[in-house]
């Protein structure tokens, strides 16, 4: 994972799988960062995820209310076509703008 901040956004690059042995950690490291932040915009950026289970809709809907209860909001970007079919399966697009690589859908 990489992070970058930019003034009151931090964008999140999240690498590897994300599974029920790997997102604890995960969500550790996001959440010990934006308590620090307290970021307006929290970008998970999926682009080099190679696989996830239900445990990555889990981490982003924890993620989701974390930066909401502080007036900050979330953004899922550049997921592969399979991982972005999970997430609008999941109803994930109510709560944030969820973009699949290559754009919007």
């Amino acid at each position: 994972m990489e992070f970058i901040t930019s003034g009151k956004s931090m964008t999140v690059y999240l690498s590897g799988e994300i599974d029920h042995h790997t997102a604890a950690n995960i969500r550790k490291l996001i959440d010990t960062e934006t308590d620090k932040l307290l970021p307006h915009v929290l970008v998970l950026d999926f682009s080099a995820v190679t696989f996830m289970d239900s445990s990555g809709v889990g981490l982003v809907m924890g993620r989701y209310r974390n930066v909401s209860a502080h007036g900050g909001r979330l953004e899922v970007v550049n997921l592969p076509p399979w991982c972005y079919k999970i997430m609008r399966m999941s109803g994930l697009e109510k709560i944030a703008r969820i973009q699949m690589t290559g754009g919007t859908r």
